[in-house]
């Protein structure tokens, strides 16, 4: 799990999850979202190669509006191989809780689930933490 405080009540902090414009100003260079179970959760990071290094055809397995979101997963190129053909997919699941001191401080608890074992998935999940660490690193940059 990585948690992690950002400066905005709940509400904001959902929609950069959920909302395009917003997720690419901190996540991704476009983003395919429709916020409602079963939708689309589709992130591209070369758009000109939408196969490569995105999470089409990944899709919103569970939401509550300022609560929390959860989404299929799919990995880069170096991962694809065994990542987005996998059976299920891995999952994310991201909870967002007010600060009980500061209404304008949100708590985020990033999961990112359903990890194999053997040493590639191993390479593949130590690269999510860390790249997921970093992500939020920004998301917590752009909402100052």
């Amino acid at each position: 799990m990585i948690k992690e405080q950002i400066n905005c009540g709940r509400e904001m902090a959902f929609s950069m999850f959920t909302n395009n414009e917003l997720l690419e100003k901190w996540l991704t260079i476009k983003a395919e979202v429709d916020p409602k179970l079963g939708g689309k959760y589709e992130l591209f990071w070369v758009p000109e190669h939408r196969e490569n290094n995105s999470t089409i055809g990944c899709r919103i397995t569970g939401i509550e509006e300022n609560r929390y979101i959860s989404f299929d997963w799919k990995g880069p190129v170096d991962f694809e191989s065994f990542m987005n053909s996998a059976n299920p997919l891995t999952h994310v699941i991201v909870f967002f809780s007010q600060n009980d001191s500061d209404l304008n401080k949100t708590n985020i608890h990033l999961f990112h689930t359903g990890w194999r074992k053997d040493p590639e998935w191993q390479k593949a999940r130590d690269y999510f933490e860390k790249a997921w660490l970093k992500a939020l690193e920004v998301l917590k940059e752009k909402i100052k």
